[in-house]
């Protein structure tokens, strides 16, 4: 039905996948008023011992959460986050030793069976164990010392958008609350708000550059490399694009070679010291005449997309919403329906 009626108006709108990214300011509302509590008191815990090395456990896009957590706590407090390799317990039997270690467990469902096993297993070797989780009858949040609710509500697209975003409103609210920065702060308190702004900002520009294209490279970088794994994810998954995500530097090699006229690159950034590297590349691939779309640059050579300007701690989660309402438009412009992607469900249950 989708592929007969994507030339009509109101059909990417009618989408689930669209209704509930539009819901995502809400969902960090309602997050921000069930959490503050558990929040602060976690904040203070972490102020009174600090863990030696943070560990975080997520797949898919709850992992991509897990990617700007690892920048937002590294840039913040300078304590270091590697993320686990879930198999290494549910399938190889490795107990790993995290004594003094906080232990970051991120999902949708909370019932994973790879995931509660590297959770039960980090529990078992000393990590503190704190669970990010969308529904609060999952498994995984009894086995965690804290429990943070997610607060997205049901999501019945199998694309993920609303809690994704949640995800990264708990990780900024929890560095603000543990960190106990004013600048921080500020940004949770305008999260929700700048998020449904940034839902309604016209990216239909890159919607006329990336219907007829194959291949789509989605570049980020620091902060921001998270939401360009996210993007290209969802390109994937609801579009049928073959989008992959790499880092500004990191695209410079073997990568670099295959954008063309045909082959578009999508750079997503934020103002912080990674954004002039980010532009530079901008501007290098228009004029080699690579279709060039962008975010957050601060440029208008090439396609540039509208940003709700705010800090750039918060730019990956608006980043998110405005990309989120423009798949959702680029799917049913393919002829697809971004709610129902062949081969995929909702939950996977990985072992």
């Amino acid at each position: 039905m989708i592929a007969e009626l994507h030339t009509m108006p109101g059909v990417a709108t009618a989408t689930k996948m669209h209704q509930e990214a539009a819901d995502s300011g809400a969902a960090v509302r309602h997050q921000r008023a069930e959490t503050g509590a558990v929040l602060r008191d976690l904040g203070a815990h972490l102020r009174r011992h600090p863990p030696t090395a943070i560990i975080t456990c997520a797949r898919g896009s709850s992992d991509h959460a897990c990617t700007y957590a690892k920048y937002l706590i590294e840039t913040h407090t300078g304590i270091p986050v590697a993320s686990a390799a879930p198999s290494l317990s549910s399938l190889y039997g490795i107990a790993p030793q995290l004594n003094h270690c906080l232990y970051v467990a991120v999902s949708q469902s909370g019932r994973s069976p790879d995931l509660l096993a590297s959770v039960e297993a980090a529990r078992r070797g000393g990590a503190f164990v704190v669970a990010l989780c969308n529904d609060p009858s999952a498994p995984l949040n009894a086995l965690a010392n804290v429990a943070i609710p997610l607060c997205a509500g049901p999501e019945l697209s199998v694309a993920a958008t609303k809690s994704y975003i949640a995800s990264l409103a708990a990780f900024l609210n929890l560095v603000a609350s543990w960190t106990q920065r004013a600048d921080l702060s500020e940004a949770t308190a305008r999260l929700a708000d700048d998020l449904d702004h940034a839902f309604e900002l016209d990216w239909s520009a890159a919607i006329e550059t990336l219907a007829p294209v194959a291949h789509l490279y989605v570049i980020g970088r620091g902060l921001g490399l998270g939401i360009a794994q996210e993007v290209a994810l969802k390109g994937k998954e609801t579009c049928a694009l073959h989008a992959e995500a790499f880092s500004g530097a990191e695209v410079r090699h073997g990568p670099f070679s295959l954008l063309g006229a045909h082959f578009p690159a999508l750079i997503l950034g934020q103002n912080d010291a990674t954004r002039p590297g980010l532009a530079a590349l901008a501007v290098e691939l228009s004029h080699r005449g690579v279709p060039t779309v962008h975010a957050g640059l601060g440029l208008t050579e090439g396609i540039a997309l509208p940003v709700v300007e705010c800090h750039p701690t918060a730019q990956p989660a608006l980043l998110a919403a405005s990309a989120y309402r423009m798949l959702a438009g680029l799917s049913v412009r393919r002829g697809l329906d971004p709610d129902r992607p062949p081969f995929l469900r909702k939950v996977t249950e990985t072992h």
